[in-house]
């Protein structure tokens, strides 16, 4: 069997290298595709000497164009060494412009789809990643869904057929890299375990408004008199705080400068709680066993909010999140036990005993 791999942005390039390292040991061929529609030549070097990411077989070179635009050129491109290749699956993850662009070249080709991170649902439909995962979900022939509430997405859609629970990977990288969790910012800033927060904050609709941005700074400086918080903060939000004039709010708040994902990880394991409006982190917080107040007004990890384990907010509730009383057990294995990437190459191996094509 061989497999032909679309990446497109840094996670992707993650999660794709713990996926490669499985398809070796079944013995699967895998030749690995960058759009280039995200290239970050500063990725932390750690993730390439943990996981040893190889270099891509093709560098598309893309870069950054209307989405439309964007999607035709990868389109173009992909569907020449598409055709070279001959692949017997093409693999595409998450929800980018190259995800989309990938499924359709291989759905025109009658070449089958695996999609990975299929089944997530969030509001609102408008948003270019909602579009893209849900199209990109129509026309896969493997739906490889992190939890359950993913295949229920699914079955409500009708698309029953092909969906496979196998868990996130996020969980595996996890996993892979939390015995070199660094402590050294939460040794420096003197914490103590359980008794602080941690903080991000960098989204658009969360930041670029002075009304709602102060709001939240309020709430944040309220929380700060009872409970030490850490922020990391994102330039971008920095630059709104001192544009807006609202550097008063924090003066409570220990703000540091951006921090590395080991520091980050190490934070978030002995914190109390974490406040974050990112997709990526909110997940992460469940994985380290701890709560996580999302500023936002849905999240793509739905299942955390209906088991009560992390809470939605907004600028005029997030005190009143972080304090209410939460009697919620620790839900494990949401999101599998960390071995997605190996459930993965299991079924592709057995698709392939099978001669499915």
């Amino acid at each position: 069997m061989k497999i032909l791999s679309l990446i497109g942005a840094r996670p992707q390039f993650i999660k794709e290298a713990v996926i490669n390292k499985e398809l070796e040991k079944k013995g699967i061929k895998e030749i690995l595709v960058h759009s280039g529609q995200h290239y970050d030549k500063n990725m932390s070097d750690i993730f390439f000497e943990t996981l040893k990411i190889k270099e891509p077989d093709y560098y598309l070179n893309i870069g950054s164009w209307n989405h439309g635009e964007m999607t035709g050129k990868i389109m173009i491109e992909f569907e020449k060494i598409t055709i070279k290749e001959k692949p017997d699956i093409i693999l595409v993850y998450g929800d980018t412009n190259t995800t989309l662009a990938g499924a359709i070249v291989a759905s025109k080709l009658k070449i089958p789809v695996a999609h990975i991170e299929a089944g997530i649902r969030q509001e609102p439909k408008d948003m270019p990643e909602e579009i893209n995962r849900v199209l990109t979900d129509r026309i896969s022939t493997y739906l490889f869904c992190p939890s359950e509430l993913a295949v229920e997405n699914l079955k409500k859609e009708n698309i029953t057929k092909g969906v496979y629970f196998v868990g996130d990977i996020m969980h595996d990288l996890y996993k892979i890299m939390e015995p070199k969790f660094r402590y050294d910012i939460f040794n420096e800033l003197k914490l103590k375990e359980n008794e602080y927060i941690v903080m991000t904050m960098h989204r658009d609709f969360n930041v670029d408004n002075k009304e709602k941005l102060e709001k939240i700074l309020q709430q944040i400086e309220k929380i700060s008199k009872e409970k030490t918080i850490v922020f990391p903060i994102h330039p971008r939000t920095k630059k709104r705080i001192k544009e807006f004039n609202l550097e008063k709010y924090l003066e409570k708040v220990k703000v540091i400068d951006p921090i590395d994902y080991l520091n980050l990880m190490g934070m978030v394991k002995k914190s109390w709680k974490v406040i974050t409006d990112s997709g990526g982190l909110q997940k992460e917080a469940y994985f380290a066993e701890r709560q996580a107040i999302v500023i936002m007004p849905d999240t793509g990890w739905r299942e955390l909010i209906e088991l009560k384990w992390n809470k939605l907010a907004d600028e005029n509730n997030i005190y009143e999140k972080v304090f209410e009383k939460n009697n919620a057990k620790y839900p494990g294995n949401v999101y599998g036990k960390g071995n997605a990437g190996e459930k993965i190459a299991k079924i592709l191996k057995h698709l392939e005993e099978i001669n499915v094509r």
